[in-house]
């Protein structure tokens, strides 16, 4: 049962993420620039993500560390796989439009959503023994 929710998690962090994208297109980037709207947009997610990733190892917990780490890859590659499967056969993006998604250097923060990602149930997971001790 756990990775059934697991997974359902996955599709809600997905269905945010496509929501938040369209808000900062829509919303954010004609008033501050495509630039400052993706760090913006990328923030308020990574934010979000931790939020919900809290919630959800709080209610169905994630213990041992084994399934903690196991948790964040599958979410982290499953989005990986996601946004080069459906950005590139779907959308039709080149695998360069793709991966210049991870250049820091160029500003792209997309990378520290799949840092949140994988290392987010370790956090909650230790942030919640905190609060327990």
């Amino acid at each position: 049962m756990f990775w059934l929710y697991a997974t359902l998690m996955w599709f809600l962090f997905a269905a945010l993420a496509v929501g938040l994208g369209a808000l900062r297109v829509l919303l954010l980037q004609p008033v501050v620039g495509e630039p400052v709207a993706h760090v913006l947009g990328t923030l308020v997610g990574c934010a979000l993500f931790l939020v919900l990733i809290f919630r959800f190892v709080a209610r169905v917990g994630a213990r041992p560390k084994a399934r903690l780490v196991a948790l964040g890859l599958f979410w982290t590659l499953a989005t990986v796989a996601f946004e080069f499967g459906f950005g590139h056969y779907v959308m039709g993006h080149s695998w360069q439009r793709l991966l210049a998604d991870y250049n820091l250097l160029a500003g792209r923060l997309w990378v520290l959503v799949l840092l949140t990602l994988y290392f987010g149930p370790r956090l909650a997971a230790w942030r919640l023994d905190l609060r327990r001790s």
